[in-house]
């Protein structure tokens, strides 16, 4: 494969928009060109875009359609979680969340911080999985929000929501769930789940990027933190991209039709990618728990070697990891030092993510590219 068009091993970080989502889309694009605020006959086709995307988006996520709020994507449905959930409380001052969380969880609980509220982060183990003791801990009558990820977009990892959200439920706090990963890869139902927020994101789940939806359980009360009109039910004021909400429908509805033969393909060629590697690499370490992960996501350490190092290496693959650089100096994953990994081991960490189109010649050309490279790299040839 020339590095020009490498085999593309980043699904985690974004997606490409389906044939059929933009076939959706495009109406909204040409000719469509209706406010769905408007009375007139273009705003009310707009206006039943909008309302049958929300019913897609809905039937997946197993809610009723006033429960779902459409957003620019993942970072504004998280922000609008967190931010509005607080805002509507009195007297509970408290929030707790995890010490992995996605940077649009991290930020809004810095911001709480600053402006009086405490904020409890609860650890990881070294399978990536939060301590279910120490956040029925954490969580007591001055608590008004856990905000936990369902899943972690680097390791793939899944939390035990349901059983968080009984903890917090016990003690009256509300529970909200950064699903942007999960949705549209396992099965994520609100319902069985029982939590009160749910955030998901369009671009990781084939639709384009810039738009996403908030799932809010009736009854639970959120204030806007953007004000204007009383689009959204008053939520999330300015007109709707409907274009971008009618993608993001029908990549709910191919989602939902196609859940289980997709993951069950996906979790077969990441666990052939998982042991061809191994072979290939010895010493290769898988980071996260076995079991409870998403079907598409392996994150491992290529031993005594850089992830980021190895990867520019090896153009044919188009990956990442969690590592960051910064003036030359490279930090491994805050993900993984979280779950007690040494730091001179995490930097050696790559994440391939996988997807739709992902086929088993892939798999194999992505694992003889990236372990000629390990041992060039190590010093092993």
């Amino acid at each position: 494969m020339h590095a020009d068009n490498p085999i593309y091993l980043d699904y985690n970080s974004t997606t490409p928009v389906l044939p059929e989502v933009l076939e959706a889309m495009l109406p909204y694009l040409r000719g469509h060109c209706g406010n769905p605020s408007s009375s007139h006959v273009f705003g009310r086709r707009a206006c039943a875009a909008v309302d049958n995307a929300r019913e897609q988006v809905a039937a997946l996520l197993g809610c009723a359609l006033d429960e779902i709020v459409f957003t620019s994507g993942g970072t504004e449905a998280n922000n609008l979680a967190l931010r509005g959930a607080t805002e509507a409380v009195a007297q509970r001052r408290q929030v707790v969340t995890s010490t992995i969380e996605h940077p649009s969880i991290l930020a809004p609980c810095e911001w709480l911080e600053r402006h009086g509220w405490r904020v409890s982060r609860v650890e990881v183990g070294h399978d990536g999985r939060v301590s279910l003791e120490q956040l029925i801990d954490s969580v007591g009558t001055g608590t008004a929000l856990v905000t936990i990820m369902h899943s972690n977009n680097e390791t793939g990892v899944l939390q035990p929501i349901a059983a968080i959200v009984r903890a917090a439920h016990e003690a009256g706090a509300l529970v909200h769930t950064d699903a942007a990963q999960s949705v549209g890869k396992i099965r994520v139902d609100t319902r069985a789940l029982g939590v009160d927020l749910m955030s998901i994101a369009g671009h990781k789940l084939y639709a384009p990027k810039g738009v996403g939806a908030l799932y809010v359980r009736r009854g639970t009360a959120v204030k806007p933190f953007t004000l204007g009109a009383g689009h959204e039910r008053g939520l999330r004021p300015g007109t709707e991209n409907v274009a971008g909400v009618v993608g993001l429908g029908a990549a709910c509805e191919v989602a939902r039709l196609s859940l289980e033969a997709v993951g069950a393909r996906m979790s077969a060629l990441r666990d052939r990618l998982w042991r061809r590697l191994s072979r290939q690499v010895p010493g290769l370490k898988l980071n996260g728990h076995v079991e409870e992960r998403l079907p598409n996501t392996l994150n491992v350490c290529f031993p005594k070697v850089s992830g980021i190092a190895l990867l520019a290496a090896t153009p044919e693959v188009a990956a990442s990891t969690g590592a960051a650089c910064h003036d030359g100096h490279e930090a491994p994953s805050a993900v993984l030092l979280a779950m007690g990994m040494p730091p001179e081991e995490a930097i050696g960490a790559v994440r391939l993510t996988l997807g739709r189109s992902t086929t088993d010649e892939e798999i194999g050309r992505a694992a003889d590219a990236l372990s000629p490279a390990w041992i060039a790299l190590s010093g092993l040839d």
